[in-house]
């Protein structure tokens, strides 16, 4: 038996695009850092960003939170001042940007390393299903099942 790793210049890069439309933000928060940090591919180093795919998220607006996690969970913001904790509910985020409350959430499962800042770095969210990285011709796929199911093209 040999143990192979890949190396930084042996990774190909892929473009996925998830419909986050009546998709429950925990389940979508784990598969969405399953695919940042490369662990669906049979080459996964957890040391490199070999993964490298980048992940764009439409209709962030309308994916769902179940029980009460609305009025229960917030964002925390320091601003390093004494008093200057800050609050924010995710109902109120919700309203304003859909996009932080996921970003949080998949932020919360990747590492708090240069690593992982590279990793958050290739999730795309937009709340509308319109996105501008149509050059890249991304792969719609379904990730809530027990595998990555590509569904089609753009």
């Amino acid at each position: 038996m040999k143990t192979t790793q890949l190396k930084p210049g042996d990774r190909v890069n892929t473009w996925y695009l998830v419909d986050a439309k009546d998709l429950v933000l925990g389940r979508l928060a784990t598969r969405l850092a399953l695919i940042l940090r490369g662990k669906h591919k049979p080459g996964f180093t957890p040391h490199l960003a070999v993964g490298g795919d980048c992940v764009i998220v439409i209709n962030v607006a309308q994916m769902k939170i179940t029980g009460n996690k609305l009025e229960t969970n917030s964002i925390k913001r320091y601003s390093g001042y004494p008093g200057g904790l800050k609050h924010i509910p995710w109902s109120v985020l919700m309203k304003k940007r859909p996009d932080r409350v996921l970003r949080h959430a998949v932020w919360g499962m990747l590492p708090r390393t240069v690593l992982g800042r590279k990793q958050i770095r290739s999730l795309k969210l937009y709340r509308n299903a319109e996105h501008p990285h149509g050059a890249q011709m991304p792969v719609k796929v379904d990730i809530m099942g027990r595998s990555i199911k590509v569904l089609g093209g753009n």
